[in-house]
C-alpha cells in the first residue's frame, strides 16, 4: 500500500512536470498545495480513500478532483495525469530537477531553447559552450552554477539524499562553532530544515553574520579547510558550498550584520511560510526579501537602490512589522501560523522534569539502576522510570516475571541508596500482535509505571494495528504507549494506525502517547502529535535511554513536539513530582 509520502511525491512531480511543459500556473500551485497537505496528513490517506473517500475532500486544498487522484493512486500506485505528463517529456528530463538550484522553469528553458533533455546532455553542453546566450541561463555565472550542480549531482550518485536530523544537526553545530572563532564574525546560526527541526535534512545551511566585508574571505578559508571536506562545490564572495566525505552538502553564507535577521528568516524557510510572509508584505505595501523588509515602490532589488529597510537586523522586527508575533522556527510550515495574534508558549528542553522510559543492564541497557539515577539527577530531574524490556523481547534480554519481581526490589533498594530522586519501578511491556500485553494484569499491578510498546508484527494492516493499540490503551495498568508506530526514519515504515482514533482513545483513558526522542525514531512523528493535540491527549517526550549519551537526544523529541504545537501543560514529563504522582495514580483509580 502506498504511503502518504508516495502520494505527496506524485503530486510534487506532477506540479514540476506541468510547469516544465507550460501548464496552468493555477494547476501547478494546486498540485503543490496537495503535496504539502498529503505529506503532513496524520491519517493514512490510502485507508481514508478506501473507507471514507469523501473525507479526503475535507482536507485543506483537496477538492473532488484531487481527492479522486488520491483514491486512484491508492488503488493503482499511479495517476493517469502523472503518466500522461511523464510521457510528454523525454525520460531523462525529470532528473534535471534533482540538480541543486535548478527548478522547472530552468529545465523548460534548457529543454525548449537548448535541446537539453538529460543531465548527460547538460554536461556536454556546458563543456562545449553551447549554453552561452540561452535566455536567463546563458551568463557566465549561471553556467558556472550549472557546472557545479552537475558535478555535485554526478559525484553524489548513490549517496543518501536525506540525512536524519540527529546526524545532520551535530555536523552543522560543529561547523558553526568553528566559524564563530573567525575574526570579524559576529553571529553564526544554522538555518534551513535543520533549524525547523524536521526529521530529515537534505543539506545544511549555515549563516554567518560578519562585521566587515574583509571577514568573508576568512570565513571562506576556514570553511574550505575544515577536516572532512571532500570537495569545494562553489566558492564566492558571499557563499561557500562544500560536500563532506559522507555526502552531505553544507552551504555557508556570509551576510552583513545589519541584514542578518532578514537572511536568517529567508534561509530558515519553509518555502511555503516565506511565500505567505511575502504575500502579507505585499498586502501592506511592503516588499520582503533576504535583505530586509522594504517599502514597495514597484521596482525590484530595493537594497541595490539605496532604499532603507523597514526591518532587517532581527527576525522579531520583521514579524512585528508584518503584524505577527515572532513565530518559532519549528512552526514555520504554513500550518495556520499566519493567523496567530500571539505565539504559544511551546514546550522547551528546560521544561522537562523527568524521564519515563529508560533501560538498565537488567535488559539491554548499559547503565546500572544507580548510574541511571545519577544521570537523571545530573539533568535536574525529580523522577526517573526504570522500564526494562518485558519477556517477549528476548533479543533485548527481556525480563521473565520472576526476574521482574527481583528487579522491582532492586529499584526500591537503589532509590534508598541514591536519595534525592524518585526512581519508578516500571517496564516497557510488549504489545503483542493481538493487542494483549506481555505480562498479565496481576504482574502489571506491581509496577509504578507501564510503557506499552509495539516491537514486532510492524507490517499489520491499519485496521489491525489500530485495534492492537486501542486494546493496550484500554488496559487500566498502561500509562504510556511507547513509540506507537515502531517506525525507523529512512528505515522502516512501521504501523499505520488510524491515529485520530488512537489519540481520541488515549485522551479518554488518560494515557499518554510517546514522542520517542531518539533521532532514528521520533515516533510519534509531528503530524501524529498534531492529531494527539487536536484530540486532547497528553504526550510523553522520552529518550528511551540505553546509554548515557541517549539523554542528549531529548532536544530532538522536543523539536518534534514544538513542530506540533505542544505546550508544557500537555506533556507529562513537564509535571512536577506531586502532579506526576497524581497522574500515575489516577490511571489506576487511586487518585494519589
Amino acid at each position: 500500500m502506498a504511503s502518504n509520502a508516495d502520494i505527496a511525491n506524485a503530486f510534487e512531480e506532477m506540479a514540476a512536470l506541468l510547469e516544465i511543459t507550460g501548464g496552468s500556473g493555477f494547476r501547478v500551485n494546486a498540485y503543490r498545495r496537495a503535496a504539502r497537505t498529503c505529506a503532513d496528513a496524520p491519517d493514512d490517506l490510502c485507508v481514508v480513500a478506501q473507507r471514507v473517500p469523501k473525507q479526503l475532500e475535507a482536507m485543506e486544498g483537496i477538492g473532488a478532483g484531487l481527492a479522486a487522484r488520491i483514491a486512484e493512486f491508492s488503488a493503482t500506485g499511479t495517476m493517469a495525469d502523472l503518466a500522461e505528463l511523464r510521457a510528454a517529456v523525454p525520460p531523462g528530463l525529470p532528473e534535471l530537477l534533482e540538480l541543486q538550484g535548478v527548478g522547472p522553469k530552468t529545465v523548460r528553458t534548457l529543454w525548449k531553447d537548448g535541446g537539453i533533455d538529460s543531465v548527460a546532455a547538460l554536461k556536454a553542453a556546458i563543456e562545449s559552450g553551447a549554453l552561452s546566450g540561452l535566455p536567463r541561463i546563458g551568463t557566465a555565472k549561471s553556467i558556472a552554477n550549472l557546472r557545479d550542480a552537475v558535478e555535485h549531482h554526478l559525484a553524489a550518485a548513490g549517496a543518501p539524499k536525506r540525512f536524519r536530523i540527529g546526524q545532520a544537526l551535530p555536523i552543522g553545530e560543529a561547523v558553526a562553532a568553528r566559524l564563530r572563532e573567525v575574526t570579524g564574525v559576529a553571529q553564526v546560526a544554522i538555518a534551513g530544515s535543520a533549524r525547523r527541526g524536521r526529521e530529515t535534512v537534505g543539506d545544511l545551511d549555515v549563516l554567518v553574520g560578519i562585521r566587515e566585508e574583509s571577514a568573508a574571505e576568512r570565513v571562506s578559508e576556514s570553511a574550505v579547510s575544515m577536516e572532512g571536506v571532500a570537495k569545494v562545490l562553489a566558492r564566492g564572495p558571499t557563499k561557500v558550498s562544500l560536500r563532506l566525505a559522507h555526502g552531505m552538502q553544507v552551504d555557508v553564507r556570509m551576510v552583513p550584520m545589519p541584514v542578518f535577521g532578514a537572511a536568517l528568516l529567508y534561509f530558515t524557510g519553509s518555502k511555503e511560510h516565506n511565500v505567505q510572509l511575502r504575500e502579507r508584505a505585499i498586502a501592506r505595501g511592503l516588499h520582503l526579501n533576504e535583505y530586509g523588509l522594504f517599502p514597495d515602490d514597484g521596482a525590484a532589488a530595493p537594497q541595490d537602490r539605496g532604499i532603507a529597510p523597514v526591518a532587517a537586523a532581527d527576525e522579531a522586527s520583521i514579524y512585528r512589522s508584518l503584524g505577527l508575533p515572532l513565530i518559532p522556527p519549528e512552526c514555520r510550515e504554513a500550518h495556520g501560523e499566519m493567523e496567530w495574534t500571539e505565539a504559544p508558549r511551546l514546550v522547551d528542553v528546560s521544561d522537562i522534569r523527568c524521564e519515563l522510559h529508560a533501560h538498565t543492564t537488567a535488559s539491554d541497557g548499559q547503565l546500572s539502576i544507580v548510574e541511571l539515577a545519577e544521570l537523571a539527577k545530573s539533568r535536574g530531574f525529580h523522577t526517573i522510570a526504570v522500564t526494562d524490556h518485558s519477556r517477549a523481547s528476548a533479543q533485548a534480554n527481556g525480563l521473565s516475571v520472576e526476574r521482574l519481581l527481583r528487579h522491582i526490589d532492586a529499584v526500591r533498594a537503589a532509590e534508598q541508596a541514591v536519595g534525592g530522586i524518585r526512581i519508578l519501578a516500571g517496564s516497557e511491556v510488549d504489545i503483542l500482535a493481538d493487542g494483549h500485553l506481555d505480562y498479565d494484569d496481576e504482574t502489571l499491578a506491581k509496577l509504578d509505571l507501564v510503557v506499552a510498546s509495539p516491537h514486532t508484527a510492524l507490517r499489520q494492516d491499519p485496521a489491525t494495528a489500530t485495534e492492537r493499540l486501542l486494546r493496550a490503551i484500554r488496559n487500566p495498568f498502561v500509562h504510556i504507549i511507547g513509540h506507537p508506530t515502531g517506525r525507523i526514519i529512512l528505515g522502516r515504515e512501521g504501523l499505520s494506525p488510524d491515529i485520530r482514533t488512537v489519540a481520541a482513545a488515549a485522551a479518554e483513558q488518560g494515557v499518554a502517547l510517546e514522542i520517542n526522542a531518539h533521532w532514528m525514531r521520533l515516533d510519534l512523528r509531528d503530524a501524529h502529535v498534531r492529531a494527539a493535540m487536536d484530540a486532547g491527549a497528553m504526550v510523553a517526550i522520552d529518550c528511551d535511554i540505553h546509554a548515557a549519551e541517549d539523554a542528549d537526544n531529548l532536544r530532538f523529541g522536543v523539536m518534534t513536539a514544538r513542530r506540533a504545537g505542544v505546550t508544557p501543560d500537555r506533556c507529562v514529563n513537564c509535571l512536577d513530582a506531586k502532579a506526576l504522582a497524581r497522574w500515575l495514580g489516577r490511571r489506576r483509580g487511586s487518585g494519589h
